[in-house]
């Protein structure tokens, strides 16, 4: 039996979505995509959840690569990372681009 594997591209396409699987996680990233950096105070004041569960999203958003933080005492200030946003953006366009108009319909 052959062993198969995933490409590079699909694993980090899957982390990716993954982390941008939860409607909180999209409001953050929507928010911060709109600003050049805020503190985890404005970011909790935009979303109706707790501190702590928007702590949660940003160390998801923060372990996929899709956002950076740093600590500034005593406060955490946050932002996108625009390389890895580049990237997922890439990969995703890349996903959605596939010109299935040419292959016939499996339904």
């Amino acid at each position: 039996m052959e062993t198969k594997e995933y490409t590079t591209d699909q694993e980090q396409l899957a982390r990716f979505a993954k982390a941008m699987g939860h409607p909180a996680r999209i409001a953050i990233l929507n928010f911060l995509a709109q600003q050049n950096c805020c503190f985890f105070g404005d970011i909790h004041e935009v979303l109706p959840i707790s501190k702590a569960t928007v702590s949660q999203h940003l160390k998801e958003l923060k372990d996929s690569g899709l956002i950076q933080g740093s600590i500034e005492p005593p406060k955490v200030r946050y932002c996108i990372n625009r390389e890895n946003w580049a990237i997922a953006k890439n990969l995703f366009v890349r996903l959605f681009d596939h010109d299935n108009t040419k292959k016939s319909s499996c339904c």
